[in-house]
């Protein structure tokens, strides 16, 4: 079991900026991809970015150039830095993992709570 712990949502300017963090606690060791993702009101949640184990990153293109995904691997610790902040990017954003349990060899989705960020002059 993986437990997630987000914080560090809240209410920001268009251009401004906010740094998401996800603790990680439990089976850490059996983690192989961290991501964030996020749901607006009334959408499907998407994939903002993703970090795996080898350091391989991906983003969405609607987030390319502004945000940046980074694992703290000391502290079991996920971020996302969100720069040039728009209000498209309205949404509770989610912390994922993805883990691997080699007694049933199948991957196993962990989310957190989920924490809200609100981009509105």
């Amino acid at each position: 079991q993986v437990q997630l712990v987000e914080s560090g949502g809240g209410l920001v300017q268009p251009g401004g900026s906010l740094r998401l963090s996800c603790a990680a606690s439990g089976s850490t060791f059996s983690i192989v991809v961290m991501a964030w993702y996020r749901q607006a009101p009334g959408r499907q949640r998407e994939l903002v970015a993703a970090n795996t184990n080898a350091g391989n990153t991906n983003y969405a293109d609607s987030v390319k150039g502004r945000f940046t995904i980074s694992r703290d691997n000391a502290k079991n610790t996920l971020y996302l830095q969100m720069n040039s902040l728009n209000p498209e990017d309205t949404a509770v954003y989610y912390c994922n993992a993805r883990s691997f349990r080699a007694t049933t060899n199948r991957m196993y989705d962990y989310w957190g709570q989920g924490t809200q960020v609100t981009v509105s002059s």
